[in-house]
């Protein structure tokens, strides 16, 4: 099992990266009820805070909210004011999935340890459990990593899992108990207690293969459409690829485009149609658009694993501001 990834930072670092995580004017709200001397520790601290890695981040809020929750007389609801805060740093769902993980954490740690394993050390564990148990694991995981256990499990798994993953309507209390239990049986833990999780869906499936590399997203399709035409459809339906940006609306594109660099462009853009390039260079100036062709023109050969990577990463970005309302992703939807 990883060990805490917070463990060597100071309670300084862990202040610099809570103030990073909640957002600038947040932090600027916090500094103001500080002195001289303590800003510029914090201050230094956040400067010196080169890149801080998502586990770090999740487990820091966490410690905040169990240390706030300790604090009877602020009189708040701490479980709603983490919340709050996770949502105006990362968006609705990024949030509500993170917060949901922390106070899961706080009861139970089968479940909980798994997000700070690596991928193919999870799907070691439990390729041996049956696929029902792997579909509940996997609907558990954010999508991202749950696609990279999926990745590493057994090509003959892998299509059976998804559908379940796709079929989980919801996870009554006695499931996510027996479901923590198996994975305390593979690490030492106390077992919990759960309420119903609305975790799985059709959603979740789609996800996880969104975040799969292509070729093994296009397999993983085409078998589960051959297994079940129906299922497989609805999943398709949901999932949000790389071609599908030609029907994002030209202000969403143009919000996307201020997001990503040229270089992820000009590599992202290889072997696309011509529609699909004009429409990121119709929501461009006139000369970046010149320069973009110049750069892709002028280009060396890539690998198709390099473009698929490129257009994972924007299509990463296009995710992330569409679940913070910031661009809508689909032709029919309207901002407003």
């Amino acid at each position: 099992m990883a060990t805490d990834p917070t463990a060597e930072m100071t309670g300084t670092e862990r202040a610099a990266v809570l103030l990073l995580s909640i957002g600038e004017q947040e932090a600027a709200r916090v500094l103001k009820h500080l002195n001289a001397r303590d800003i510029q520790v914090l201050g230094s601290a956040m400067a010196g805070l080169k890149a801080v890695q998502r586990d770090q981040a999740v487990r820091v809020l966490a410690q905040f909210e169990g240390e706030l929750r300790e604090q009877s007389t602020l009189g708040v609801e701490t479980e709603d004011y983490v919340r709050k805060v996770l949502v105006d740093a990362l968006g609705k769902d990024e949030a509500n999935d993170l917060v949901d993980r922390i106070m899961l954490g706080r009861s139970g740690k089968g479940l909980e340890a798994l997000k700070w394993m690596d991928s193919a050390d999870i799907a070691a564990m439990i390729r041996q459990e049956h696929p029902q148990i792997i579909a509940l694991v996997l609907a558990h995981l954010r999508s991202d990593q749950a696609a990279q256990v999926v990745g590493h499990l057994p090509e003959n798994l892998r299509s059976d899992v998804l559908m379940r993953v796709a079929t989980l309507s919801g996870v009554q209390p006695h499931a996510l108990h027996e479901l923590d239990a198996v994975m305390e049986g593979q690490f030492s833990g106390s077992a919990a207690k759960f309420r119903a999780a609305p975790i799985g869906g059709l959603k979740a499936a789609a996800d996880i293969l969104n975040n799969m590399e292509t070729v093994d997203e296009t397999t993983l399709l085409e078998g589960i459409r051959t297994e079940n035409p129906d299922l497989g459809g609805k999943i398709e339906e949901l999932m949000f690829t790389f071609a599908d940006l030609v029907e994002v609306d030209d202000r969403s594109m143009q919000l996307l485009l201020k997001e990503i660099s040229t270089n992820q462009l000009v590599i992202a853009l290889k072997g696309c149609d011509a529609e699909l390039c004009e429409k990121f260079y119709k929501n461009m100036s006139h000369r970046a658009a010149e320069l973009l062709k110049e750069d892709m023109s002028a280009s060396r050969p890539v690998r198709l694993s390099e473009v698929d990577a490129a257009q994972k990463e924007i299509l990463a970005v296009a995710r992330k501001l569409a679940d913070a309302g910031t661009i809508a992703l689909g032709g029919t939807e309207q901002m407003i």
